[in-house]
């Protein structure tokens, strides 16, 4: 009898050290979650260091660090198109201590079966830059509007050929997209994959493609350059550097909105309290002069939604990829 009191005094006290451990570990806390951040932070980029979404998370980790008070450290997990990076965002431990710049192919990697990921698997904290895709000919090209370039698309099928990322790349469904929004095939503009908008605007201006619907930033040297004209921006408003391309509504009345975009990340599950000290920092680094001048130095396109908003922007984004993924044959 007192053997067997013994052992049960053990699986009570046992069973007390689990449910004390379990209370206590990373993202559970309330007292936790109250003095966070108490340690240096990570912050993932799926993509590799020097590119745009590398800056753009270096000049938010720099400004979060004054912000937070605590060292913000910049990782980049680089492979599989972003799925390594995102993948490694989205297993974390949702404490805070590790949080990631998120890019528009995380809603496009799960329709082409590449990884199971989607905005369910994250805490979206904030959107903090998008380039909308624009519509790129050679300056000397014959169009003076869309308009009349769209008229010779549909007059002359498989005529125009356009590039700037690779096969499925957000600016090949971005023209793909654009054209379906219009009643046109978008096979009638083949597409030729390159490595991004930069070998896509050389083949531009050297002939061998008639149209890049990259954003207008990635154009914007060429542009001023007197090189290449933008016919138009697939955006709700016009860029504030080139106030004088029309929207693609405002053109032709299509709704249709695409661009790259970047926001800010925790992995699922993380504490309502650290996400409210994470929206509040990066709502005044957002709207701070130091963050503005240097995404516009840059022609890096800027803005913001919060939280449910973002979720809301996010699902938006990942329904009209899908759709347009679904009709250029490239959806799983």
């Amino acid at each position: 009898m007192v053997l067997r009191r013994s052992v049960l005094g053990l699986l009570r006290a046992a069973t007390c050290l689990v449910v004390l451990a379990i209370a206590g570990s990373p993202g559970s806390s309330p007292a936790q979650a109250a003095g966070w951040p108490e340690r240096p932070i990570t912050l993932l980029v799926p993509w590799a260091a020097g590119g745009g979404t590398d800056a753009t998370a270096r000049i938010i980790g720099s400004l979060l660090e004054k912000e937070l008070g605590q060292p913000v450290n910049v990782v980049n997990r680089v492979g599989g198109n972003g799925v390594v990076g995102h993948t490694a965002i989205a297993r974390a431990a949702p404490d805070g201590y590790t949080l990631g710049l998120a890019t528009v192919e995380i809603a496009m990697l799960h329709w082409q079966g590449l990884t199971p990921l989607t905005h369910k698997d994250f805490t979206p904290i904030a959107l903090m830059n998008l380039d909308p895709a624009g519509v790129q000919v050679r300056q000397d090209a014959p169009y003076a509007t869309l308009k009349d370039l769209l008229a010779d698309i549909k007059s002359n099928p498989g005529k125009h050929k356009a590039s700037g990322t690779g096969q499925g790349g957000i600016w090949h469904l971005a023209i793909a997209g654009m054209l379906d929004s219009l009643g046109a095939d978008p096979a009638s503009v083949p597409w030729v994959p390159s490595n991004g908008a930069a070998p896509g605007l050389q083949d531009l201006v050297a002939g061998g493609v008639t149209i890049v619907p990259c954003s207008i930033p990635e154009a914007r040297s060429l542009i001023e350059a007197g090189r290449v004209k933008s016919l138009a921006i697939m955006d709700e408003a016009p860029n504030p550097i080139f106030p004088n391309v029309p929207t693609l509504k405002a053109e032709t009345g299509s709704p249709w909105a695409i661009g790259a975009w970047r926001g800010v990340v925790a992995p699922k599950g993380l504490p309502d309290e650290i996400a409210a000290k994470l929206t509040a920092a990066l709502e005044k680094i957002y709207n701070g002069k130091d963050y503005k001048e240097f995404m516009g130095g840059r022609g890096f396109g800027i803005r913001y939604a919060a939280g449910g908003d973002f979720r809301t922007f996010w699902e938006k984004s990942d329904a009209d990829l899908g759709a347009v993924m679904k009709k250029v044959g490239i959806a799983k």
